[in-house]
């Protein structure tokens, strides 16, 4: 069937030659690509040679918004306004980031360890999505500014090692700075693409794919067969990169006393000078033996060996997960053809050495490491535009599949444009107090809202064990099978409860109902999101009151009048402000609580196990 390419800014006809642009959207720098007589080429900045836009986004006080260059200006004049490394935080929860929260200038919001990170900048919150897209509309505005003509089209990057929710996360940073994102493809498969390899359908060859980049490190190996990329094995580490070699550095710098310590955690601004000076120290150190600077504040030098001795534990854990990788895909060192090379922090000589000795062969590292990624991202959106017939494109979902979760809200399990037969699972719990029967309720869309998008059906997963809110643990799976057909699986995991539906009418929908309901995303994509921010806002915020009177009525006995006054208090207003429509006033009051009942409830659990411990001896 003949697919009409619709402008999604106006609805109309696309009647230009489609265009698919490709994004790295990267921790320390991103960038976008296309293809340009033929050959994939990444976009200068306006009357520059630059091609990387730093990822990096800074706040004015009048909520102006800078992204790049000009944002990274403001890194040490206004530290705490001024937003990097959002891709460490992408699909996040504040548990999962706390370790590196010291190295942040800016503020990590901590209301609960397992919701999704939040980021406050003044009286405003924002999330990973938000920020990112942010860097997404800013490379839309440089290629539009470019090619004078609008762009709506994109495939974007990420990590091998990115999880579902990274890559959600990543989808809906797309659609909120106006892109539909057609691919979410891992950079491997993006890097391979850039040297040619796996173009040519009799190609045929097992590959290694080294990424280091400034916040994360994957390895993947690819069997490629006749167009085909299979990822036989990916092993990483989502926290380790060039950032980590910045902070050796650092580490070093004040375990020798030459920049003060206790300064650097409490002052933003001398924080982000150490940091910005320990960057320029990895960059110098890769063609020179030693690094001086001095000024009125800091008297800093690091040798080259010195800095190899300091970074080498990193590069052996990136060799060990390459060892990792081999094992898991049951190959050995000699079935490798190419070892490609990705990221910045490849440039590095002694990462280079440790590499090539580890494999035993020479690198593909002859195209520019930052831009490698992006530039086979155009390449995949070149073949997804029809323009290259060798690489084989498997079937695609055409709208995303989900759940109603809490709120109205969708939650989607299989995202538009993945690819089938797909298999998806995510876990979920209940959020009452002895719920016995749980509905699901099954939709297909764009929209963040289920009364926005399609109905396909519903069922009820029933005798679930009483327990409390929060303690079941229910399995939810998507299976898509080659055919169109969609069985969705939910089960009880403590009890082994378990029921199923099977839906026939995914693809009853014509080409034109699709292309509206696609339209109608991006149209209300802002809206959605607001709605969104404030729904899960409001579900966070009634979690926090639940078990803030919890507290009270198991702990009466433990606090003074005053104190569990204040808490009513400050209960009360969380309350009032969940009746609101103010998100960040919702997550401003419940900072708040927060930070009032945390050590009230240090002190809970202490009395806790001190009458738990009493006349019994700990030695025995």
């Amino acid at each position: 069937m003949a697919k009409i390419p619709i402008n999604l800014s106006t609805g109309n006809i696309e009647k230009e030659e489609e265009l698919i642009v490709g994004i790295d959207l990267g921790t320390t720098n991103s960038l976008v690509a296309y293809i340009k007589n033929g050959n994939a080429e990444a976009v200068k900045e306006e009357n520059g040679t630059r091609t990387l836009v730093p990822s990096i986004i800074h706040f004015d006080e009048q909520e102006n918004i800078l992204v790049g260059d000009l944002a990274k200006e403001k890194l040490i004049s206004f530290p705490e306004r001024t937003i990097y490394s959002v891709k460490r935080l992408m699909g996040k929860s504040y548990d999962d980031v706390h370790n590196f929260e010291n190295y942040l200038a800016y503020s990590i919001i901590d209301n609960d360890e397992n919701a999704l990170v939040k980021i406050q900048v003044g009286s405003k919150f924002y999330t990973p999505v938000n920020l990112s897209a942010e860097i997404l509309k800013a490379l839309k505005q440089r290629i539009e500014k470019r090619l004078k003509r609008s762009v709506q089209k994109a495939v974007i990057t990420v990590p091998a090692y990115f999880n579902d929710s990274q890559r959600q996360a990543t989808r809906d940073a797309g659609k909120l700075a106006g892109l539909d994102v057609l691919r979410i493809i891992n950079e491997p498969t993006a890097a391979s693409l850039a040297y040619g390899i796996g173009v040519d359908p009799n190609d045929e060859r097992t590959i290694v794919v080294y990424d280091l980049g400034g916040g994360t490190f994957d390895v993947s190996i690819l069997s490629i067969s006749q167009g085909i990329f299979e990822v036989k094995s990916t092993h990483g580490d989502t926290f380790l990169g060039g950032d980590d070699f910045d902070r050796a550095i650092i580490d070093y710098w004040m375990e020798n006393n030459q920049i003060d310590a206790k300064k650097f955690n409490i002052n933003n601004s001398y924080k982000q000078q150490v940091r910005l000076l320990a960057e320029k120290a990895k960059t110098h150190l890769s063609g020179n033996e030693i690094y001086d600077f001095a000024n009125k504040d800091f008297v800093l030098k690091i040798s080259k060996k010195t800095f190899e001795a300091l970074i080498k534990p990193l590069v052996l854990k990136t060799i060990d997960a390459c060892n990792k990788a081999l094992t898991d895909a049951q190959i050995s060192k000699s079935d490798i053809s190419n070892v490609v090379m990705v990221g910045g922090s490849t440039r590095v000589p002694v990462v280079k050495e440790m590499v090539s000795s580890f494999f035993g062969k020479n690198l593909n590292d002859e195209i520019n490491p930052d831009e490698v990624v992006a530039l086979g991202a155009a390449i995949q959106g070149d073949v997804l535009a029809g323009k290259q017939k060798n690489v084989l494109l498997l079937d695609v979902t055409p709208l995303s599949l989900g759940i109603e979760t809490v709120g109205g809200l969708m939650d989607t399990i299989i995202p538009r444009n993945s690819k089938i037969p797909s298999k998806v699972g995510r876990n979920y719990t209940t959020s009452v107090d002895g719920q016995k029967n749980l509905k699901i309720s099954v939709f297909q869309g764009e929209r963040d809202l289920v009364n926005d998008n399609r109905k396909l059906g519903e069922f009820i997963l029933r005798n679930i064990p009483a327990m409390p809110a929060g303690i079941p643990k229910i399995e939810i799976q998507f299976i898509l099978d080659a055919d169109g057909i969609l069985i969705v699986k939910a089960s009880e995991l403590r009890s082994g409860v378990e029921q199923k539906i099977e839906i026939r009418s995914q693809y009853g929908l014509s080409e034109e109902e699709m292309g509206k309901m696609l339209l109608e995303s991006f149209q209300h994509a802002e809206e959605d999101l607001k709605n969104r921010s404030l729904l899960e806002a409001r579900n966070e915020a009634n979690n926090v009151v639940l078990s803030a009177k919890k507290f009270v009525v198991h702990n009466k006995a433990l606090f003074s009048p005053d104190v569990l006054e204040n808490l009513a208090k400050l209960t009360t207003s969380l309350e009032n402000s969940i009746k609101g429509n103010d998100k960040d006033a919702i997550n401003e009051d419940m900072k708040i609580l927060n930070e009032f009942s945390a050590p009230l409830a240090e002190k809970a659990l202490d009395f806790a196990i001190n009458e738990a411990l009493k006349g019994k001896n700990i030695a025995e």
